[in-house]
């Protein structure tokens, strides 16, 4: 016989759309709508909902980038428009997020690049956009000015905002329609409390993605997990400030000892193994978007979430 999993929460995750059309006064091919889950992933008894999409990630600048993904991807890293449109066409991404690495430069202050760098990414792929602004706050307001006003119309997401640091973000995502990725330090209070703050200056519910931190596997992300659980259930239970999609990096597995010191010949394997895990394991725990450095993981985690979401079916039903 067919076993039903008993849920009794009544709160769902709101939904947050990202990218838009032709048809919704943009230019991508396609605009995704994320969250609208009313239980934990892969455990759905009703309709399946979509699997979590994946995001390349790329950067302006590649010296700040992690070696291993340099020598990968070669002369690609050299040129971000080429390596947008890669991402779309030969990885399989679903998103692009780009890092404006160049803003991280001493005394950075050419923000006419920075609005040219966006418009360049928009034009080379058709995905919709993350875009990861500076590290210094001196420089938010005129980088994510620069930002919002090259993405107008295409829905972009920004970030990253902290509770130190959101209106300089906040400002440009309510100037110009985008969304707002909002990262706390591993905490569900702190999490909830960065809502909150940017709700109150008018940031909407339905323009916000949580982004609760993430260490790499074995290096910090049991607390992550932990974290995102809790999230999860205390949506689903009613809690409305924390009823937002959430997103996790898995690059800082790039980084870790067992990849660095990986045998000659083997070093990308790893990568891709502790990014890959890493990604599995944010998924089950609620992320709705997952991103990732090395081209090889993008296909591993969709064959892996196609297979998690055939438990789901109705077929698939325990007898």
């Amino acid at each position: 016989m067919a076993y039903t999993i008993p849920f009794d929460w009544t709160g769902a995750i709101g939904d947050v759309v990202l990218g838009a059309t032709k048809s919704e006064g943009g230019t991508r091919r396609i605009s995704y709508r994320i969250g609208g889950g009313k239980t934990l992933p892969f455990l759905e008894t009703g309709p399946v909902s979509p699997a979590p999409l994946i995001a390349f990630e790329i950067c302006d600048n590649p010296v700040f980038w992690p070696p291993l993904i340099r020598n990968y991807c070669g002369d690609l890293t050299n040129n971000v428009a080429e390596w947008a449109k890669t991402a779309e066409s030969a990885y399989g991404a679903d998103m692009v997020r780009l890092y404006l690495t160049s803003t991280r430069m001493r005394n950075f202050s050419d923000f006419a690049s920075v609005k040219k760098t966006v418009e360049t990414v928009l034009s080379a792929t058709a995905l919709p956009l993350i875009i990861e602004g500076s590290n210094e706050p001196k420089i938010d307001s005129e980088v994510f000015q620069a930002c919002g006003e090259a993405g107008q119309g295409e829905r972009l997401l920004l970030g990253t905002a902290e509770a130190g640091r959101y209106r300089s973000i906040a400002a440009a995502a309510l100037a110009y329609n985008h969304s707002v990725l909002a990262q706390s330090p591993i905490d569900i209070n702190l999490a909830k409390q960065l809502n909150i703050l940017l709700r109150e200056i008018g940031v909407q519910h339905d323009h916000i993605v949580i982004d609760p931190y993430t260490g790499a596997l074995g290096y910090g992300f049991e607390y992550s997990f932990s974290a995102m659980e809790r999230i999860r259930f205390s949506a689903l239970k009613g809690d409305a400030d924390l009823a937002m999609p959430m997103i996790c990096s898995a690059a800082d597995s790039l980084t870790i000892k067992e990849v660095r010191e990986a045998e000659p010949g083997l070093q990308d394997e790893m990568a891709v193994r502790w990014e890959f895990f890493t990604g599995i394991a944010a998924a089950a725990a609620g992320a709705e978007i997952i991103c990732v450095r090395h081209p090889k993981t993008i296909p591993l985690l969709r064959a892996a979430f196609e297979d998690l979401k055939k438990g789901t079916r109705p077929e698939a039903e325990v007898q």
